[in-house]
């Protein structure tokens, strides 16, 4: 990593950890310079690289400002940014985000999967119901990841597996805390037996319905399972 890369990563942190709120100013130039020991070259390169994320802002003869998390164009750094908010606000929006992708991917996988694709999921499914019969939350977290992993990679299309890389550790976090739940791993396996059973149909609509229920699934145990006992 560069002195500029460096330097943008140490300013990312502070903006993500509060320390330069959104539409509050960087200090001038000269004083990142003298804190980070660097030059003042290496200070623009590192805005330079903010900026192309739109992290930041340039606003001429005034300085740089910080752009709330909303506006900025490079997942890793939103995704990041998100993982600080609230952990029930945060599991809303990745359902929602899965949602949107994993609906339309199921519905292509079940057009382009193929026998070894359907094998590796029915594989991952036998791997939750042991997890589950032995409270294995790890296992059961490790195969369920994998069974959705394994239908975006059915699509057959290269970027759509790429879409959720930058979520892995939200993900994983967050099915520890759901999947330590009895009933959320019956459920769980009961909607992915659906899912499975789609795709092995090939129909497309029926694949699609059925990770939309499996999503109003993960949502609503979500709500009645974490998010009202956290607030009993």
């Amino acid at each position: 990593m560069s002195l500029s890369e460096d330097l943008a990563e140490q300013l990312l942190n502070a903006i993500i950890d509060g320390t330069y709120l959104p539409d509050a100013a960087l200090p001038p130039e000269a004083e990142l310079a003298e804190q980070a020991s660097v030059s003042r070259l290496t200070v623009r390169e590192a805005v330079k690289h903010l900026r192309a994320q739109n992290v930041v802002r340039v606003v001429r003869g005034r300085g740089t400002y910080v752009n709330p998390p909303d506006r900025w164009t490079a997942l890793e750094p939103v995704v990041r940014a998100a993982s600080r908010s609230s952990h029930t606000a945060l599991s809303e929006r990745l359902i929602e985000a899965r949602r949107l992708i994993e609906n339309g991917a199921t519905e292509l996988a079940a057009v382009r999967r193929s026998e070894a694709d359907l094998a590796e999921l029915r594989e991952h499914l036998a791997t939750m119901r042991e997890a589950a019969d032995t409270a294995d939350t790890e296992l059961f977290v490790q195969a369920d990841i994998d069974f959705h992993a394994t239908v975006m990679r059915a699509t057959g299309n290269l970027f759509v597996p790429l879409l959720f890389e930058p979520f892995g550790p939200l993900l994983t976090e967050g099915r520890r805390e759901t999947s330590a739940i009895p009933q959320i791993r019956v459920n769980a396996i009961a909607h992915h037996e659906v899912v499975l059973a789609a795709l092995e149909s090939g129909d497309p609509e029926k694949a699609r319905r059925a990770m939309d229920a499996h999503m109003n699934q993960t949502a609503n145990d979500l709500r009645t399972h974490v998010i009202k006992d956290q607030s009993a």
